[in-house]
């Protein structure tokens, strides 16, 4: 499908700025069009969604079945976008956006109270047992309440320094099982199966945050319970996009929705429990009559007005969000600089000209640092779709009028591999998000954590953990791949070699 202006070379740079500025720039005014504008307000002549191209239903489970497209989404996304351009209606009933400017012009739109899509596979697990929804679950004016019981110290970047001498140790503690691991290997320098180690420390850095105390995953042998909560977030995901397509009357008759619920009930015990045992620590202190004080689970516990279900649901989310998003996003970037060396050794430059423990503060202000990780996120996405769902309006987008209650789905991996918003995509070229030593921000929303107003609360504790992570990691190692691993590929959510295992060799700086 054409755009409805140019992209002149010069105007493709200029498309690496926020997302209220895309239209901005590529038409070089201050406001949307004059244009846009009349299109958005009247109705006569524009085309409806009818007049979309459309994939059936049956179409899609041939794809992702026969041609096995339903652990290669990203490839399907860039295969459909070739075939139906950038604005279609998918198998599933949505309307299907993958490029960046048209996803601008939807999140112009939002409502006040923006609506994420069907949550209902969530929400279902949650119904039988009677846990409460969290902010990823929950909709309208109760999302708006709990966000905001739930923003407390969470969603500000002068607010979220203040956990880094916590995050701080936990990446001593992991840098350290790091050299454990390498020093016992076969080579002397190898760390076998990467994804599940950084799992276990994106666990032990959100629950030291939210339960304010460390429970031991990065000691030599874990607490019961801790691999089991990691594979339960591994089997939820995979699981995940047959439970999408199948029909409800299939599930008794399939394994699929029944791993999936079996994912779900590991998550939630896992929460309940580190909770339980929190609120019965503040019971003893209530008891002994003394001051309840604390951080995050004690303040959500004590002095706000959630009832306990919604705590586990809300609690139950964040973990999972925190955990999933910042080891997958750490395993690409380690493995994208280890076929980088030019890359790696500029980000070390800049990394060892400050001091080896610099406050969170510092490390947060260094650009390449920042850059590799956005870059990282762009080819490889940790939430493959987002979606929105205009509940008070009508909108139009791209010329075409969509009533109210229409679905929209964002195709993330069609839209950062779009060669018009980053030449040459599939080069891994931090250096595109700076320019004047500045740090640019994302065209498109902070993949994975979501847009504008209904971006995750736990977005900036995230990305703290990936920063002093990875500053602490190229500061200490040279990381290289393992030639015997063979080629790896993006499956969705998860680290995909034949084993699916990512190996890679950590040689100590000046060695």
């Amino acid at each position: 499908m054409t755009l409805s202006w140019p992209l002149r070379p010069q105007t493709r740079s200029l498309l690496l700025l926020r997302p209220t500025s895309l239209v901005q720039a590529a038409l070089g005014s201050g406001s949307v069009s004059a244009p846009v504008q009349e299109r958005a307000g009247a109705k006569e002549g524009l085309r409806t969604v009818k007049d979309l191209p459309k994939v059936g239903f049956l179409k899609l489970v041939y794809r992702l079945l026969v041609h096995g497209y339903y652990n290669r989404m990203h490839e399907l996304q860039l295969y459909e976008k070739a075939l139906y351009g950038g604005i279609f209606r998918d198998g599933l009933g949505t309307v299907a956006v993958n490029r960046a400017e048209l996803l601008e012009e939807v999140l112009r739109r939002d409502d006040r109270f923006p609506v994420r899509g069907d949550m209902s596979l969530w929400k279902e697990y949650r119904d039988t047992k009677g846990i409460g929804y969290g902010p990823f679950t929950e909709e309208g004016e109760r999302w708006y309440r709990l966000r905001s019981a739930l923003n407390r110290r969470m969603l500000l970047p002068k607010e979220s320094v203040l956990y880094g001498p916590v995050i701080r140790d936990v990446v001593r503690d992991f840098t350290h099982r790091v050299q454990v691991l390498r020093e016992s290997s076969p080579t002397g320098d190898m760390v076998q199966d990467v994804a599940n180690e950084l799992y276990r420390f994106s666990l032990e850095g959100i629950a030291s945050i939210l339960f304010e105390t460390r429970i031991g995953c990065l000691e030599q042998q874990i607490p019961e319970g801790t691999q089991e909560f990691i594979n339960s977030i591994v089997q939820m995901f995979s699981n995940s996009p047959y439970v999408i397509v199948m029909p409800k009357w299939s599930r008794p008759l399939l394994p699929y929705w029944r791993r999936y619920n079996a994912g779900w009930e590991g998550i939630f015990t896992f929460a309940q429990r580190l909770i339980d045992r929190k609120l019965e620590q503040i019971e003893r202190r209530v008891d002994d009559r003394e001051q309840v004080q604390g951080e995050y689970l004690t303040y959500l516990l004590s002095n706000t007005d959630m009832s306990l279900q919604d705590v586990y649901g809300s609690v139950a989310e964040l973990l999972l969000a925190g955990v999933d998003t910042t080891s997958n996003t750490l395993t690409w970037a380690l493995h994208l600089l280890s076929l980088n060396p030019e890359a790696q050794d500029r980000l070390h430059r800049e990394v060892s000209q400050i001091q080896p423990d610099p406050p969170a503060e510092e490390i947060t202000r260094l650009p390449y640092l920042k850059a590799t990780i956005k870059e990282t996120l762009r080819m490889y996405p940790v939430v493959p779709l987002n979606a929105r769902v205009f509940s008070e309006k009508d909108v139009v987008i791209a010329g075409y009028h969509f009533p109210k209650k229409t679905p929209f789905t964002f195709h993330h991996y069609a839209i950062s591999l779009d060669e018009q918003t980053f030449p040459a995509p599939l080069s891994f070229r931090p250096e595109r998000w700076l320019r004047d030593g500045r740090v640019l921000p994302h065209p498109f929303g902070s993949i994975p954590f979501g847009f504008g107003v209904r971006g995750c609360v736990g977005r900036r504790i995230a990305e703290l953990e990936m920063y002093m992570a990875l500053f602490q990691l190229v500061r200490l190692f040279e990381i290289r791949p393992d030639p015997s691993v063979g080629e790896v590929k993006s499956l969705n959510r998860t680290v995909l070699v034949p084993d699916r295992k990512l190996n890679l060799h950590f040689k100590q700086r000046g060695d």
